[in-house]
C-alpha cells in the first residue's frame, strides 16, 4: 500500500501560478504510476496529469496541456505538478492518485488516492 498526502494548494490570482506536491509512504515509491486528477464544485473528477514510474512518459488532458506539468522525484517519493497561466475554471480540489499496474486517464486507472488539496483561482 502507499499514502499520499497532497499539499501547496491555496488562493491565486488568474495568470498566477501554483507547485502542488504529493507526499507518497509506504511501499517503493518508483513502483508505482502517479497522476493527479481534480473536481470542481458539482462535478466529476477530471484526469489532469499522468506520469509512469521511471518518469520518461507523461499524459496530459486537454484542458491543461502547455500549462500544467507533472514530474516527480523517486528519491525525494514526490510527484509534482506545475500550473501555469491558471484560469479561474481551473478553481478544483485537485488529487493525487497511484496505482502500481495501471498508467491511465480515469479514475477507475487508479487504486490509491489522496485528501486532495484545494486550489481557488479569482479573476
Amino acid at each position: 500500500q502507499v499514502q499520499l498526502v497532497e499539499s501547496g494548494g491555496g488562493l491565486v490570482q488568474a495568470g498566477g501560478s501554483l507547485r502542488l506536491s504529493c507526499a507518497a509512504s509506504g511501499r517503493t515509491f518508483s513502483s508505482y504510476h502517479m497522476a493527479w486528477f481534480r473536481q470542481p464544485p458539482g462535478k466529476a473528477r477530471e484526469f489532469i496529469a499522468a506520469i509512469s514510474r521511471s518518469g520518461g512518459r507523461t499524459s496530459y488532458g486537454d484542458s491543461v496541456k502547455g500549462r500544467f506539468t507533472i514530474s516527480r522525484d523517486n528519491a525525494k517519493n514526490t510527484v509534482y505538478l506545475q500550473m501555469n497561466s491558471l484560469k479561474p475554471e481551473d478553481t478544483a480540489v485537485y488529487y493525487c492518485a497511484a496505482d502500481d499496474y495501471r498508467l491511465g486517464r480515469v479514475t477507475e486507472s487508479y487504486r490509491y488516492w489522496g485528501q486532495g488539496t484545494q486550489v481557488t483561482v479569482s479573476s
